[in-house]
């Protein structure tokens, strides 16, 4: 299972969220959306200003979630293979997440089980 969050720096609020069990730039993109929701921005823009500060990982360099960040004005800053400078906030919320939620409870049947329990 994995779970991509789009967590408000400034506010240390999840703004967006989605639990799936791959990697495609659907799930990147479906927490985008909910992120774009949660802060009143419309699905062509409201948002300018913002950066996007997230890991290699092919959910997020893909050319699809590239180009809704492009379209909604949110710039793109990505760390580096060596190091997790761009997003230690990161690091830290899906460490405490899986210790808190996924190690703690454990045997996970399917995405479903692991969706709900992160809505409670």
């Amino acid at each position: 299972m994995y779970t991509a969050f789009v967590q408000d720096l400034y506010s240390r609020r999840i703004v967006g969220w989605q639990v799936a069990d791959h990697l495609g730039a659907d799930f990147a993109l479906d927490a985008l959306e909910m992120a774009i929701w949660a802060r009143g921005g419309s699905t062509e823009g409201g948002i300018d200003g913002l950066v996007q500060h997230s890991n290699k990982g092919i959910q997020y360099t893909s050319i699809r979630y590239a180009k809704r960040l492009d379209q909604i004005g949110v710039a793109r800053s990505v760390s580096s293979t060596e190091g997790s400078y761009d997003n230690p906030a990161s690091e830290s919320l899906n460490s405490l997440y899986k210790k808190e939620l996924i190690d703690y409870r454990g045997n996970w049947e399917n995405a479903t089980d692991v969706t709900f329990a992160t809505m409670e």
